[in-house]
């Protein structure tokens, strides 16, 4: 339903009016550490990292309450909750000038943070008074209250000169109080509230406001937020810190300046809620996003002095921004920010004309909480990289991962509305006089739009050849994502010796961060399939493995690199460990049931011998010149021998631009596979999927984390036994046991396998436990063989159980489908299921190493971290046992053949 209103209720000026300037003193409350905290850090001694803890931790109040402030607004009427936010702000700001310590301050701070959850009650308290078609403006002009920055830096260093910071807490919590009273006696309550107060209604429950936030769109709204709002919130606190330790201003001068951002960045959004009512709210967003891309990727440029070796001798130059052009470029990124402010909330009341308070406060707390993240996010990066520059980095990144997704967003939507007539365009305009229909058609991905894999004769006449196709392209792909993702493992042991000091836990952490942005990734990787298609994506994330082969490659090459590039180094491998994700949905798609489970052993099985062989071939690989000239010099290490470690990263580059290309020209897209993340997201609600997710951090946790840790676990406990030359042994039984058991859970079923996997993994535990209390090197090298081993046979085994779990709980939790439906249904589940605990699963590749490391350094022994995987295998045995196995489990009879499940084939889709 939407507004029929054509003007504004009466009263809305006045409403508008005060509000906005209500929210201006709200917003000035709620930024006084920008002013304040600089002082107070000077008192206490705090550094940079406690610094942006301190200015956030308003941020994080006013942006968690912003959710619950929106609905409260349109349950109870948005001028009665203002009030109160306002006065519990202004008695917070007040009791701030009591405190002493750093703990209190904090405490002080989440009081304070109140006044930033003002804004969703506002934004829902306005929009009330308003028609669609002036929502833009008015709801611009509210936002406009953001200039309280601006009011906060003008005015505080001038009071704090003339009284202390304690004279600006109080005069400013005075001024909310007074103007809290002024506004409770000169606004009425909104005409929703009136009216409901009329008709006797109740007001919506809170469940109900909640329901638009599973669409996907609300969070791709939220993320542009977060960067427009949070950037503005995190640069209006951190530029007055910045401008003193960059250019040396005084802490008055620095005030105004940073003003020359917040004041254009608040004021023009009210000429972006003007614009995105006149042009629209998309075009203003596209500008917004490129224009603040080029401006954060110019100011994230570090002072740089270059030296280069001319014809006449060495020349020297240096690049670096002076004060006026750095004023004049964060003119201009607040003022597109301010538009882009506006745009976003121009969305709201048109999409959600019924939910403005719950949806408004959804997107206002992302945004709010880019307010409390960036700037500690800003302070730590200036602590781990010592580079000013740091934090426009991180927004530069931020801005374009926004704009890409919102651009996929639109590209998707336009191809849904116009798909049958922008099929008959050539891929490239200057084609199209050159190209007849058959031509253009041959062009144009490989969709294939009936896929029948259950269906026998379809399967053995056109199907297998498809599938095994796909799948043997994608293995290769698989397996050298698997060798980037582990090639820390091998470069770690290595760094000390040609000249990188680095300490064991650096080290630790050199090998386990892979594991947690390759874990992270995964999350997001597994829903990529059915959204971009399997062919597009594996083209495109094969190709992203460039980025950390290349960089390692050339960082090794100096052992004067910082660390935190060797970090972000680590966490780009993780790269590769996302890909397994979509690898394995991919692949499930284009495989029937009954050889589902092998085809995904095999593609699993052998793209995990990507890490073996990498253990493998990297060591051979580092003592010789592959490259020649084009590999650089070799490195001396601690001992005179001559390596070549940036072959470490270099050899894969020709492969990865092969497999890419295979991946492109090779495979093809499932109509029959293509689903919204909001169709995907049903899997969250299934309890199997977390009973799996246990299940397979049990197995592929153990062999990922297992094959990143044993070489600097082994050098640690047996430093006389040369590593490298065996260390690719248990990768590859892991991936081989993986690769050719599979055929045993189809035969004997997933459930009964995985029971004597953890068994046996539970043994192999115990082994290494008692090689090592013996200092046995060849009990510890056979029990972690036999670890490996029951892995590969595990992640194989737990991978069959998905599917047959999925059939049968499909059919239960949803009978009114048909079988053709069921099967469509349940595979699409499966697909999602299989990522999305793959994901959770490599998480294995951080915290084992890292257990491992936080267990050698707290007691000298691995042992504390043995034990607790052994408890950890003893509970996934108990578990699949209890759910799966037992007489009365969802896979006993199955498994025994005692009952069936659906095997329908699916229509053919197009």
């Amino acid at each position: 339903m939407t507004d029929s209103r054509t003007q504004p209720a009466p009263g809305a000026n006045t409403a508008l009016g005060l509000t906005t300037f209500a929210f201006t003193i709200c917003f000035a409350v709620w930024v006084i550490f920008a002013i304040l905290g600089i002082q107070i850090q000077k008192d206490l001694g705090l550094t940079e990292t406690q610094f942006g803890l301190l200015v956030g931790t308003p941020i994080l109040t006013g942006s968690l309450s912003r959710l619950v402030l929106g609905i409260w607004a349109d349950q109870y009427g948005g001028r009665i909750v203002n009030v109160i936010v306002m006065l519990l702000s202004a008695l917070a700001t007040w009791l701030l000038t009591f405190a002493e310590t750093y703990p209190q301050f904090l405490i002080a701070a989440l009081g304070i943070g109140l006044a930033g959850g003002s804004f969703a009650v506002s934004i829902t308290y306005v929009s009330k008074f308003f028609p669609i078609e002036k929502q833009g403006a008015a709801l611009g002009i509210v936002g406009a209250g953001n200039v309280g920055a601006a009011v906060t830096k003008f005015a505080a260093p001038i009071v704090m000169a003339s009284i202390g910071w304690t004279g600006v807490a109080t005069v400013w919590a005075i001024a909310l109080a007074v103007t809290a009273v002024i506004f409770f006696v000169f606004t009425k309550d909104d005409p929703d509230l009136a009216e409901r107060r009329r008709s006797g209604a109740r007001p919506r429950s809170f469940a109900s406001q909640f329901a638009p936030l599973r669409n996907v769109q609300v969070w791709r709204f939220s993320l542009y937020y977060f960067f427009v709002f949070g950037g503005f919130v995190a640069l209006a606190l951190s530029l007055p810190h910045y401008l003193i330790g960059v250019y040396g201003f005084d802490i008055r001068t620095a005030g105004m300046l940073a003003a020359a951002y917040s004041i254009p960045a608040s004021i023009f959004r009210i000429y972006g809620g003007h614009l995105a009512d006149q042009v629209g709210a998309r075009k203003v967003m596209y500008w917004t996003f490129l224009v603040s891309m080029v401006v954060t990727f110019i100011l994230s440029y570090p002072p740089t002095t270059y030296i280069v070796d001319g014809v006449n001798g060495p020349m020297t130059f240096r690049l670096a921004m002076g004060p006026i052009a750095f004023v004049v470029l964060i003119f201009v990124l607040g003022f597109f920010m301010s538009l882009g402010k506006a745009a976003v909330y121009k969305h709201i009341p048109i999409y959600y004309p019924k939910d403005v308070g719950a949806v408004g406060g959804l997107v206002g707390m992302i945004g709010g909480l880019g307010g409390f993240i960036l700037p500690i996010a800003f302070g730590m990066l200036n602590d781990l990289t010592g580079v000013w520059t740091s934090s426009f980095m991180a927004l530069f990144l931020l801005v374009s991962g926004s704009f890409i997704w919102m651009h996929l967003a639109i590209q998707r939507m336009e191809r849904e509305a116009s798909g049958a007539a922008l099929d008959q365009l050539p891929q490239l305009p200057e084609m199209q006089p050159l190209h007849d229909v058959a031509a253009n058609k041959a062009l144009t991905p490989k969709l294939i739009t009936d896929w029948r894999p259950e269906d026998e004769t379809f399967w053995q006449e056109t199907g297998k050849k498809v599938a095994n196709r796909n799948l043997w392209l994608s293995i290769p792909a698989l397996l050298l994502s698997f060798s980037v993702w582990m090639v820390w493992s091998v470069v770690v042991a290595k760094l000390p010796q040609i000249g990188f000091g680095y300490s064991t836990s650096q080290l630790f952490w050199l090998a386990a961060l892979p594991g947690l942005s390759g874990a992270t990734l995964r999350i997001f990787y597994s829903f990529m399939v059915p959204i971009f298609g399997g062919r597009l994506w594996t083209t495109l994330t094969t190709w992203s493995l460039l980025a950390p082969a290349l960089g390692i490659g050339f960082a090794v090459q100096n052992p004067d690199t910082p660390y935190w590039i060797m970090l972000v180094l680590a966490l780009l491998c993780g790269f590769g460990g996302g890909n397994f994700a979509s690898s394995m949905s991919n692949i499930g798609f284009f495989f029937p049931k009954k050889e589902k489970g092998n085809a995904l052993a095999l593609n699993a099985g052998l793209g995990n011998l990507g890490v073996s062989a990498m253990q493998f071939l990297v060591p051979i690989a580092i003592t010789m010149g592959v490259f020649g000239i084009l590999g650089g010099d070799p490195i001396v290490t601690s001992t005179g021998e001559e390596i070549f470690l940036q072959n470490a990263g270099f050899i894969w580059v020709p492969f990865i631009i092969a497999s890419a290309f295979a991946a492109w020209f090779g495979m093809n897209d499932l109509a029959s596979a293509k689903a919204s993340f909001a169709e995907q997201s049903v899997i969250f609600q299934r309890a199997h999927t977390w009973f799996m997710c246990w299940l397979y951090t049990g197995t592929f946790g153990s062999f990922i984390g297992f094959s990143a840790a044993f070489v600097l676990l082994t050098k640690t406990q047996f430093p006389d036994v040369n590593v490298l030359q065996i260390a690719f042994l248990g990768p590859l039984v892991g991936a081989l046991s993986r690769s050719f058991t599979g055929w045993i859970s189809d035969r004997w079923g997933g459930g009964r396998v995985t029971v004597w996997v953890f068994v046996a993994m539970a043994l192999g535990t115990l082994g290494v436990m008692a090689s090592l209390q013996v200092g046995s090197f060849a009990g510890f090298f056979s029990s972690f063989m036999f670890l490996f081993f029951a892995t590969g046979v595990g992640n194989a085994s737990t991978f069959q159980m998905i599917p047959v779990i999925m059939r049968k709980e499909v059919a239960r939790l949803e009978p009114h489908l048909s079988p053709d439906e069921l099967v469509r249904q349940s595979d699409k589940e499966s697909a999602a299921i299989t990522g999305f605990t793959s994901a959770i699963a490599a998480y294995g590749a951080f915290f084992i190493p890292m257990g491992f490391g936080t267990s050698l350094s707290a007691s000298g022994s691995a042992m504390p971290a043995l034990i607790c995987f052994l408890v950890f295998y003893v509970s996934c045995l108990v578990l699949t046992w209890r759910v799966y196995t037992r007489k009365g489990g969802l896979l006993h009879d199955i498994e025994r053949g005692r009952a069936t499940i659906s095997t329908s084939a699916p229509a053919a889709t197009v």
